[in-house]
């Protein structure tokens, strides 16, 4: 047990390091940033949103006689993004919506799955101080459609996911630290979060067959944080280049030791008004999922519309 608590003990520390340098290494708010310049138009009371929609197309072929080998292949993505700020005096509303799904095609396969998201948060701030606020909030994460184990000689496959399993839904209050507009950090003694698995019989191909977490036969599972933070940075770092993260740390009462781990990363680069290229990870320990670090990568390039 010592050993699982350092690793992750190791991987939240390392993370929330990283992830809080950028904030509290700049005490200037950078108004050449649109982020920021929408958010201070006045002092006390701004409305603010974005909305970014996309699609990725990538595809190649060789010629039957092309000696360097490599298969025929096609894959498509779409993207939505939404998000919409609101504060008037002392409160605050914040919604932010985020939505991937993506498939890939080989030559001699089925279409594949390869990035499918649902999350949505919705946060209410009563504000303290210009740097601290009480927050009240409610976040889902899920996904479109089924997701697949596939054989490594062919098609044959597991359905290994599906929309609600898993979904995660989470209740928070708590108290936020913002120490500029495009960072911020939710600290929530007493969440709590339900874990959701609505088919019965996934677990029979979930790795050992923990189902998510969930008890076999039973479609929830509600666990109370005895700490849950949250860490937020969205900015562009450059010129029509913009960065966002979100890392989530949730440890439960009744097993405080196995820390569970989320970052999502995205970096976005546009090349012109309309094409952008994009490059997104994600990083994840939770021991109901798996006992090892999962990691997913994906680099696209593809048309972006932002209004």
């Amino acid at each position: 047990m010592s050993q699982k608590l350092q690793r992750t003990s190791f991987i939240a520390l390392t993370l929330l390091a990283l992830l809080t340098f950028p904030a509290v290494s700049q005490n200037k708010v950078d108004l050449s940033n649109s982020i920021n310049s929408g958010r201070l138009k006045t002092a006390n009371d701004t409305a603010w949103h974005k909305v970014e929609f996309g699609a990725n197309l990538n595809q190649g072929s060789f010629s039957s006689n092309w000696t360097g080998g490599g298969v025929n292949s096609i894959a498509l993505g779409l993207f939505l993004n939404a998000l919409n700020e609101k504060k008037v005096g002392k409160n605050s509303w914040r919604n932010d919506f985020q939505g991937q799904y993506g498939v890939v095609r080989n030559k001699g396969q089925q279409s594949r799955k390869n990035v499918d998201r649902i999350f949505f948060d919705t946060k209410y701030n009563r504000e303290l101080t210009s740097k601290w606020s009480l927050f009240a909030n409610v976040n889902f994460l899920s996904q479109f459609g089924n997701g697949y184990e596939y054989s490594d000689t062919s098609d044959v496959k597991k359905k290994v996911s599906g929309i609600l399993a898993p979904a995660y839904l989470t209740e928070a209050i708590g108290i936020e630290y913002r120490p500029v507009p495009y960072f911020f950090v939710d600290l929530a003694p007493g969440a709590l979060r339900q874990t959701i698995v609505v088919d019965k019989e996934l677990y029979v191909n979930t790795p050992d067959q923990k189902n998510y977490g969930v008890p076999i036969g039973k479609r929830v599972r509600t666990e109370a944080a005895l700490i849950q933070l949250v860490a937020n940075f969205d900015k562009d770092i450059a010129k029509d280049v913009n960065l966002k993260f979100r890392y989530l740390m949730f440890s439960s009462f009744k097993h405080p030791l196995n820390i569970d781990n989320r970052l999502d990363a995205q970096l976005t680069a546009k090349i012109n008004k309309y094409v952008n290229v994009n490059l997104g990870a994600i990083m994840v320990y939770d021991e109901d999922q798996s006992n090892k670090i999962q990691f997913a990568q994906a680099l696209s390039i593809g048309f972006l519309f932002a209004f």
